[in-house]
């Protein structure tokens, strides 16, 4: 199966859970909410071994993200809540499938990061489940993986949560602030969860 032309913009709605594309016009609210969350964050976030001059700015991150999203290589997503006033949804995190391959592969890894003031609400794992959802029985993606560094222990509660298996650990696989740091890494396959991982996830909650 190939990723189709003009499959994107995509947006996922679950209850009150909105994945949607991240916008232009999100970038005051996406720097406040990094901003905020800066220290929270900090620990996990991605870096470059080597200099390579100025950053990206926002709107060339965005440009970015919508091609690779075309051409079926990202699905770069706003994990966005609605209130009890239903208005616009409120922006309290991001949810991004990438590496997705193709072909005998169909395969593709998953990452998050979400507000320190959202975090243990279950939100996390209810947006991995949703957006796994789609891309097995949407995509017809056979694999979905998720690296997390040992030490971030909320991420591994997600993964533990939803029942991604532990394959072991990658060392120094990923540049993470500022170093080369190990990964366990965790994957889940579409036929393992032949009802969906939202359901699965959903019947798992009830019965706690």
């Amino acid at each position: 199966m190939e990723f189709g032309t003009g499959s994107w913009p995509v947006t996922l709605e679950s209850g009150d859970l909105l994945l949607r594309p991240l916008r232009y016009r999100d970038k005051a609210t996406w720097m406040a909410l990094k901003r905020r969350n800066a220290d929270w964050l900090q620990p996990w976030e991605a870096s470059t071994p080597t200099p390579g001059g100025p950053l990206p700015t926002y709107r060339e991150m965005v440009s970015s993200l919508n091609r690779q999203a075309r051409a079926g290589l990202t699905l770069p997503w706003v994990i966005a809540l609605r209130g009890s006033d239903r208005r616009e949804p409120a922006m309290v995190g991001q949810l991004t499938v990438s590496g997705m391959l193709w072909g005998s592969a169909l395969t593709a890894s998953l990452g998050y990061w979400i507000d320190g003031a959202h975090a243990g609400r279950g939100i996390t794992p209810h947006a991995v489940a949703l957006a796994t959802d789609y891309c097995f029985r949407d995509l017809g993606l056979h694999r979905m993986e998720i690296n997390i560094r040992p030490e971030n222990t909320a991420s591994l509660r997600v993964v533990d949560k939803l029942g991604f298996r532990d394959e072991g650990v990658r060392e120094r696989f990923l540049h993470i602030n500022g170093e080369w740091s190990d990964h366990r890494s965790f994957a889940l396959t579409a036929d393992e969860v032949p009802g969906g991982l939202l359901q699965r996830w959903r019947a798992g909650n009830a019965t706690r």
